[in-house]
């Protein structure tokens, strides 16, 4: 580097300023070097996210980093938004940089729900420290030069340089272009110019950097226009920059400003001046007591005593007590004291709040203290849990406990916190989404104005890897679609081209799910603070990896659904008059411990029916062996302890899952047990001779070498992150301590390399014995009490269609218990089991929401509704609205109150008016001379109208509820398909389980997931439905050409599949498809026996039964026959119609929907 250099850019914006900067963070020192540029500043718009990475990756780099923020400043309050312009602030001191922090919490908690900003005021009370440059021609100085307001303009620069004397610069720009420089450079820079010779005021060179190189600003322009929402192409107004808003080198700038060169001087001059970069800390924790070593250890024992008392002791006491004294040591040593307490208030607070909380996961469940403090739930002596995996006295670092809450009453535990530490001190975690490939596409698309369709397209064409979709560079390389359409339109290359330099900047900010930080002084004393618009709590402007580096300590806060479903299911059980140790006979399931009724911590681990459930892989819904891969193991498996679910959950990982075979033969006495040295084998035993965690490698470790158990979790990590110049140093030390326990050298070493191999995909015991347990109360839930449990999952998952057609399809036919349709006269808002029957909560329902259908709920109390009428006047429908109400008339929720579905649907409107004529006077309190409001206002007329055909209402009902809920459309074609030999997917199932077969299977497709093969092929997933259930088809290229035209949603098929069965689950590959009504077209004659309930029902059937002959002249005929169903008759009079009729599914349909028809049978 030079050593005088000309110029240092002070004003930049990186990837930090969200949708506005696209100077790559990363990038940035590199390419200060390559300039000769021995500093930089970066100065985000109204933020300092990047402040403490900056700082460390420039020093890194050998670059000074100079800390910095662009603020917006209300320079004149009584003009309202428009006077809002920016001003750059600069720290150079330690004290400047804590002003700059207090300065971003001026800009977001104001709590007035007004842009961020900061006022005069605010300015000159945190001054110290900072230099201050006025903005530049679009700066609030610049602004009021551009008005011609320079009176204005001269009192500010005045104040200015009264709250920062000596350290306030006159900022001035230049980007000339084409034609010259912008307008608010040309008006304003003389008047700035004579303002700092006139007031004595240095003036300083900047060049507002907001991209790389020239080539990115039409890329950045685009990027501009998605932030606005405004168009590339627009002619009215909008957000422009220019070309020149790169990060120019020093000889381009020294050449552009050759007539003022003490502005560029005055940048060395500041660069100078600003000797502070942010720095990282140590831990720091609230004080929770005065002597905490003291408390923590009165606390655990007490703690311990307690446990000791209730449960099954897996050692003696003083073994327990040996261990929790060794762990307390160890934490005292390590200053740690302050976690164990904090952690545990705020979970004992919970727990007598009856919030439930989960038995603690990660390796902090290895702690007895954590224990006996009831921070987990796991005794860590019963399952063999190793403290050392947790806290190692070798290796300093943060505890760290996950903690689980129920997701439903999480926040309340965040509220406690808040009020108990304060406010100011308790802070959620910021996190930054970034402009992923396909969101990329989707967003320049839109400002460059195309067809959405096409950029719909075009966005789908870019494939996913895992969660993530692919860069578009590595799309353009794999599709040839989208290489295609590059070359064919230009507007297409130009969006791929400006995604591809967008793509990986950060869009928006948000928060993070689970972690909230802990001070011991208010936040902005160490990390600057922001504040989501959606929340009430601000957020660390540090992202989680860089907030633990600025000091903070990290709680996480997680919300588990599962606990959700648990306390729910427990509350149904509680709401039906029974406790969680009875079943619905009145059998009694287990003695519960004193004082521990309805706790489901306190079930037995060792109940034969959750084992059975478990063996036979009934575990949908169930704690994290619901996957069908899991439920494959689970069958081989066939659990008999709560050891083996532990070790499922551990091994069901990429890499461990090819141990799966091995443990089920061994467990199950296929396969003998591998020794691998006697020594050690103990430590083996429960995982069939398997490495399977990673606390066995520190055990192995410890009893075959000699290693302390701090030296083992070293060794483990070492091998775990494969560190070489570790393991390499670690063999020998291994050897040696293996031949003074009688081993040779060359079993040792095959243990050693066993162990390396387990390390790195070992799992942690301590998380996966947290999960298993939760797993085990699912299960014995769902074995013990059903209908309980479903409700439980069904109203976590209200709003999830997809899932709660999965779980509606487990209570239908996977366990066969009793349910009831939705019905606004027996449904709550949500699921509810009455005697043992499940009622269809209202609120599962597609876009009707849970709130609306409480005040259907509240309105009819005790009293069921006795007309729709009667629904108009006790309901406020306008409250409700139009869809949800007709989402509810599409399910049949008024079924009780009309039958007539569509005639339902097709007079809420009337009744909307007329609930709202009722409501209104009501509320305006007038009262009718006939009694109550409204009793005086006139019906609406509900006009007849003939009801949905069945295969319609249906589709409605689909509509409504996601999936088939009283019928499925093909329930009129399976007399037909029956003829031509199309299966059921229960029958293929069955036919699948002798060896594999060839079918026929009528389905109504319900979605279709195209893919690519490694080789290039396309192939497809398409999931359908028949009477009897849900299935999926894979479907090759050949086929998936051949037949895309019939497999959109809805669509009615018949599909020729090859069907195999793999450990009980069914496999489909398709191999043709065929519409549904041109297989059965040639099916044959089918007769029908009509069931009326009123004569009139008659001639109307007979009218249909005509216009079908006209209609479907080449159908086949069969014989009609009416069974009149009457109070006035003897019994069921049978009537043949004298002569054969054209009959198909749909006539049958047809027939079936006329009013006084009860039902339709196939004869």
């Amino acid at each position: 580097m030079s050593t005088t250099p000309r110029f240092i850019h002070l004003r930049l914006h990186t990837e930090y300023s969200l949708l506005e900067g696209a100077m790559r963070l990363k990038k940035l020192p590199g390419l200060c070097a390559n300039m000769d540029m021995p500093a930089v500043a970066v100065t985000d718009s109204n933020n300092m996210f990047a402040a403490l990475e900056f700082s460390v990756s420039a020093q890194g780099a050998g670059v000074q980093p100079i800390m910095g923020c662009q603020v917006d400043f209300h320079y004149d309050e009584a003009a309202g938004d428009e006077a809002i312009a920016p001003l750059v602030l600069l720290a150079q001191n330690e004290a400047g940089y804590e002003n700059l922090m207090k300065l971003n919490s001026c800009l977001y908690l104001r709590g007035d729900g007004s842009l961020p900003h900061v006022i005069i005021e605010e300015l000159e009370r945190h001054a110290e420290g900072l230099i201050c440059l006025t903005g530049g021609p679009d700066g609030p100085v610049g602004r009021l030069l551009q008005a011609g307001r320079a009176p204005l303009a001269e009192a500010l620069v005045a104040r200015l340089a009264k709250a920062y004397p000596t350290r306030l610069y006159i900022e001035l720009q230049r980007h000339p272009g084409e034609n010259g420089q912008p307008e608010a450079e040309r008006l304003t820079e003389r008047g700035h110019v004579e303002m700092a010779y006139a007031m004595g005021l240095p003036l300083v060179a900047t060049n507002d950097v907001y991209f790389p190189n020239k080539e990115m600003f039409e890329a950045h322009d685009a990027m501009l226009c998605v932030a606005e929402g405004a168009y590339v192409d627009q002619s009215g107004p909008r957000r422009r920059l220019t070309p020149e808003h790169y990060l120019k080198t020093p000889q381009e700038m020294a050449t552009l400003f050759a007539d003022l060169p003490e502005a560029l001087e005055n940048t060395v001059e500041i660069a100078r001046r600003c000797a502070f970069g942010c720095y990282r800390r140590d831990p720091i924790l609230p004080k929770f007591a005065d002597d905490e070593v003291a408390e923590l250890r009165r606390m655990a024992n007490a703690g311990l005593q307690a446990r000791l008392a209730v449960i099954p002791h897996a050692a003696s006491v003083e073994d327990y007590q040996k261990r929790l004294d060794f762990e307390l040591g160890i934490i005292e040593g390590m200053g740690f004291p302050g976690y164990f307490l904090i952690v545990a208030d705020f979970i004992q607070w919970a727990k007598d709040h009856d919030i439930p909380v989960g038995p603690g996961r990660g390796s902090g469940a290895g702690s007895l203290v954590a224990y006996a403090l009831t921070i987990t739930d796991l005794d860590p002596l019963r399952y063999s849990l190793l403290f050392e995996r947790f806290l190692n006295p070798e290796r300093v670092s943060m505890p760290d406990f996950d903690i689980d809450f129920c997701m439903d009453r999480r926040e309340e535990v965040i509220r406690y916190v808040q009020d108990k530490y304060g406010r100011d001190r308790v802070g959620q975690i910021i996190t930054f989404g970034a402009l992923l490939s396909k969101a990329a596409v989707r967003d320049i698309g839109r400002v460059l104005q195309m067809p959405y369709g096409q950029v719909d397209r075009l966005s789908k064409m870019i494939p996913v890897e895992g969660v993530k979709p692919v860069s578009i560079e590595q799309a353009l390389a794999q599709e040839e679609r989208l290489r295609e359409e590059a070359r064919r339109e230009e507007v297409v290359e130009r969006l791929l081209n400006y995604g591809m330099k967008v793509e990986g900047l950060l869009r928006n900010a948000s928060t993070h799910a689970a972690g909230v930080v802990i001070g011991d002084r208010p936040l902005d004393a160490l990390v600057p603070l922001y504040q989501d618009p959606r929340s009430d709590m601000p957020a660390t402007q540090f992202n989680m990896k860089w907030v633990e580096q600025a000091g903070l300590v990290k709680f996480d806060f997680l919300g588990l659904k599962t606990l959700t479903v648990i306390q729910n299911a427990i509350d149904q059980i509680k709401g039906g008059g029974r406790h969680l140790h009875q079943a619905a006979d009145g059998a009694t399931l287990y003695e519960p411990p004193e004082g521990a009724v309805d706790d489901i911590g306190q079930i037995p681990l060792d109940d034969d029916k959750t084992y059975e459930l478990y063996a036979r892989a009934k575990t949908v819904a169930v704690f994290q062996v619901e996957s069908s891969g899991m439920m494959d193991a689970l069958k081989r498996m066939k659990p008999t302890c709560i050891e083996d679910i532990v070790a499922l959950v551990a091994l069901y990982r990429p890499g461990p899952m090819e141990n799966i075979p091995t443990y089920c033969e061994v467990k199950n006495g296929v396969k003998e047990r591998e020794s691998v040295h006697p020594l050690i084998d103990h430590i083996l035993e429960e995982t069939q001779g398997i490495i399977v965690y990673q606390e066995q490698v520190m055990q192995i470790a410890q009893v075959m070498a000699g290693y302390s158990l701090g030296g083992a979790d070293l060794l483990r990590r070492a091998m775990g992150k494969k560190i070489k110049e570790a393991m390499d140093a670690e063999r020998p030390k291994f050897e040696k301590g293996a031949a003074e326990n009688g081993v040779d050298k060359k079993k040792a070493s095959e243990v050693f390399d066993l162990l390396e191999k387990f390390a790195n995909y070992g799992f942690n015991k301590s998380h996966a014995a947290a999960y298993a347990v939760v797993s085990y109360q699912t299960a014995w839930l769902k074995a013990n009490h059903p209908v309980e449990f479903m409700a439980g999952v069904m109203n976590c998952d209200i709003h999830l269609t997809d899932k709660l057609a999965v779980y509606f399809e487990e209570v239908k036919k996977g366990l066969g218990l009793d349910w009831l349709p939705p019905c606004v006269n027996r449904s709550e808002a949500r699921f509810i089991v009455r005697d043992g029957v499940l009622h269809y909560g209202l609120g599962a329902l597609k876009n009707v929401g849970v709130e609306a259908m409480r005040l259907i709920t509240q309105a009819r109390g005790d009293k069921p509704f006795a007309t729709l009428y009667d629904f108009a006047r006790r309901v406020d429908l306008k409250k409700i609205g139009k869809r949800p109400l007709e989402m509810l008339a599409r399910a049949g929720a008024f079924d009780e109150l009309d039958r007539n579905r569509r005639r339902v649907f097709d007079s809420l409107e009337g009744l909307m008016n007329y609930s709202a004529a009722i409501h209104e006077q009501r509320n305006s309190n007038q009262v009718s001379l006939f009694g109550e409001a409204g009793d005086d206002l006139p019906e609406p007329r509900i006009m007849p109208v003939e009801d949905w055909l069945p295969a319609e209402r249906l589709t409605e009902e689909f509509r409504a509820v996601g999936f088939y809920l009283s019928g499925h459309p093909l329930d009129d074609y399976m007399a037909a398909l029956k003829r031509k030999d199309v299966k059921t997917l229960d029958e293929v199932e069955m036919l699948a389980r002798g060896g594999a077969c060839i079918a026929k299977l009528a389905g109504v497709v319900a979605g279709r997931q195209e893919r690519k093969s490694a080789r290039g092929n396309r192939f497809a997933f398409v999931q359908l439905s028949d009477t009897t259930g849900g299935y999926e088809v894979t479907m090759f290229s050949e086929t998936l050409e051949k037949s895309r035209d019939y497999l959109e949603t809805g669509s009615q098929v018949v599909v020729t599949v090859e069907a195999t069965s793999e450990s009980d689950q069914l496999k489909l590959l398709a191999r043709s498809v065929s519409p549904i009504d041109t297989v059965v077209a040639d099916a044959g004659a089918m007769g029908l026996r009509i069931f009326v309930e009123s004569p009139g029902a008659v001639e109307t059937v007979a009218r249909v039964l005509a216009r079908a002959q006209e209609a479907a002249r080449n159908a086949a005929r069969g014989p009609v026959r009416f069974c009149l169903v009457d109070q006035g008759l003897p019994g069921e009079v049978e009537m043949d119609a004298g002569q054969e009729f054209a009959v198909n599914p749909q006539i049958k349909g047809a027939i079936k929907s006329l009013d006084g028809v009860w039902d339709v049978e196939d004869i």
